[in-house]
């Protein structure tokens, strides 16, 4: 079992930058896929970046990339995501997910995920 808890979402203007932090609670962290999925108000919820179990791969929805950067500390058992240029339209709850396969993970499937954390762009 994963337990993913986020933090550092809130409330930022266009154009500015917030970095969302998830500590994970299992002891086989470098294991895992992480990544980071959102879901905007009467929106589905949609895959937004990933990382490989060493960090070495990374991918990202075509919305930010370029803006985005996904890493991770296998050392603290933490992925973070860095966002820079925010838009309105990036406003969601961010959830964080860890899961056994970088290709599958995308599709959101056999992924644990964490609560989320809101993150709103005022224009």
């Amino acid at each position: 079992q994963v337990q993913l808890v986020e933090s550092g979402g809130g409330l930022v203007q266009a154009g500015g930058s917030l970095r969302l932090s998830c500590a994970a609670s299992v002891r086989t962290f470098n294991t895992y896929v992480m990544g980071w999925f959102r879901q905007a108000p009467g929106k589905e919820r949609e895959f937004v970046a990933v990382i490989s179990e060493r960090g070495e791969s990374t991918d990202y929805a075509d919305s930010v990339k370029g803006r985005f950067t996904i890493s991770r500390d296998n050392a603290e058992n933490t992925v973070y995501l860095q966002m820079v240029s925010l838009k309105p339209e990036d406003t969601a709850v961010y959830y964080c997910a860890a899961g056994g396969d970088f290709v599958l993970f995308t599709t959101g499937l056999g992924n644990y995920w964490g609560q989320g954390t809101q993150v709103t762009v005022s224009s």
